[in-house]
């Protein structure tokens, strides 16, 4: 490996930052995938849950980044033809698609609480009070063990909001797929111009990264603003890490976003056909992957280093439920104590991810 840094066709400080972002990246991927292991061993009953799906999608994303900076620079050694074609943007695009969807997936996590107390109004329309109380208390109940559980995925179903992510995600390999068969196209003798179709697919993409920065910003301080309502320890320790989620997204993706529209650095994999100038260079590609998305990986690492509790038995969790709701202060004030009951249990449960 060596051996090929130095024979390589890139300046010798670029190389540098391609080793610096390889070293990081390699260490976000180990850290996802052991912290992944150790929840899996915790809880490995209960399968997929929301921590382990964050967890898996970006030890993925940093994966297919190192083995992309390693292929980069053993190409460009080797002369890969290939790899300046369809070959190096596919393996470039989609870590940033599964990292795309990681975040779209935790904006739609703040939309639902955003959202949950004003859905529950309507639902609660034309119900009993006592007995909305016990339907919720059975699905609050329900919630808080398979939240502790980080909603595993066979007792919760995807939801609409979920839904539409794995819409986007799939739209954008769909996208990602037809422009690698239109680069490769290109390469022939044809009107179809290979960087063109990269270009617009860069810039497109940076688009979405643009929008998903903005759309975590305002949602971010709506769910700040609504849980700094809620006199906790928990949720005060909570709502900080929203609003630090919520401004290094905003940060990081902007910068991102400007720096694939208005340079080529995402296209590098190209490297016969693009002029490049070692310092200049090598600080886009620091902003465009160490601040644009190592940062932000590495944040959502941190924001979810706590492991689960573990698991408590059904028996245990039916008799407390049965016991709180018999209290005969649920019949006092039947309204007010629902409402006072929904609200801190979903602020209580309302984590950036």
């Amino acid at each position: 490996m060596f051996e090929l840094l130095v024979g390589s066709c890139y300046p010798k400080a670029l190389v540098g930052v391609y080793v610096g972002l390889l070293c990081v990246d390699g260490l976000l991927a180990i850290i996802a995938f052991a912290q992944l292991l150790r929840i899996h061993s915790r809880n490995s009953q209960i399968g997929w849950t929301r921590q382990k799906v964050f967890h898996l999608m970006m030890g993925s994303s940093n994966l297919g980044c190192f083995f992309y900076i390693v292929l980069t620079l053993v190409a460009a050694c080797k002369d890969w033809d290939c790899w300046s074609y369809s070959c190096g943007f596919t393996i470039m695009a989609c870590p940033q698609i599964i990292f795309l969807a990681a975040f779209l997936l935790l904006l739609s996590f703040w939309v639902d609480l955003c959202h949950q107390s004003n859905d529950d109004d309507e639902e609660d329309d034309g119900y009993n009070p006592r007995e909305a109380l016990l339907e919720k208390m059975n699905k609050e109940n329900a919630d808080i063990h398979s939240g502790r559980k980080c909603c595993s995925f066979r007792a919760v179903h995807v939801g609409s909001r979920q839904k539409i992510v794995i819409l986007v995600t799939l739209i954008f390999f769909a996208l990602m797929a037809t422009s690698a068969m239109l680069i490769w196209i290109g390469k022939g003798k044809n009107p179809i111009d290979s960087s063109l179709v990269a270009r617009v697919y860069v810039d497109l993409f940076a688009f979405a990264v643009l929008f998903l920065g903005g759309a975590l910003a305002c949602y971010g301080l709506v769910l700040f603003l609504k849980m700094s309502k809620v006199r906790s320890e928990r949720v005060s320790s909570e709502k900080w890490k929203v609003a630090g989620l919520a401004i290094v997204s905003v940060l990081c993706f902007t910068s991102n976003a400007f720096i694939a529209i208005f340079t080529n650095t995402p296209l590098l994999y190209d490297w016969s056909r693009q002029t490049i100038s070692g310092v200049y260079t090598s600080l886009l590609l620091v902003l465009y992957y160490f601040l644009g998305s190592s940062i932000p990986s590495a944040f959502v690492l941190w924001v979810m280093r706590e492991l689960p509790p573990p698991l408590v038995t059904n028996r245990e969790e039916e008799s407390r439920t049965i016991a709180f709701i018999s209290d005969s202060s649920v019949t006092v004030h039947p309204q007010r104590w629902t409402a006072a009951a929904s609200l801190q249990n979903q602020v209580l449960r309302a984590s950036p991810i």
